[in-house]
């Protein structure tokens, strides 16, 4: 199946659409990303669509409801996540990401204090050994 992701006028993403790839085909049976534009534009009437890929083999990210589409990078970039204004745009993912690096340690399980601008051990999870999941500690 193709994805197609629906833009506003300001490239933030309203919806997200899928084909059938049949619908895409050319004559040698290969995928054309305009063949699914032109039955996009053909059927809804406005030409505001972009092809968006749910495994993030192009375009970065998956195009998500609220998502930028940025055609300089060419890449859907997802909201900054509210509450987190330090967060910076990842210019290789396209992903917003904490100033500070995560510490590497699987058996402390940490969130991010934007007050603080750091890590904090979550002293309230325990690793559950035979799962590997996380388990509020007894």
């Amino acid at each position: 199946m193709a994805h197609f992701a629906e833009l506003d006028e300001n490239n933030i993403v309203k919806n997200v659409i899928v084909l059938d790839n049949a619908i895409l085909l050319d004559l040698d049976g290969n995928e054309i990303e305009q063949k699914g534009l032109d039955f996009l534009i053909e059927h809804y009437g406005h030409n505001k669509w972009v092809q968006t890929s749910i495994n993030k083999n192009f375009r970065k990210n998956y195009a998500g409801i609220g998502y930028f589409y940025d055609q300089e990078r060419d890449a859907f970039i997802p909201p900054k996540p509210i509450g987190y204004d330090s967060f910076i745009l990842d210019e290789e993912t396209c992903i917003y990401e904490p100033p500070v690096l995560k510490p590497d340690d699987s058996q402390i399980r940490y969130y991010w204090d934007e007050n603080e601008m750091s890590w904090i051990a979550d002293e309230k999870y325990e690793r559950n050994p035979e799962t590997n999941d996380w388990r509020l500690k007894e």
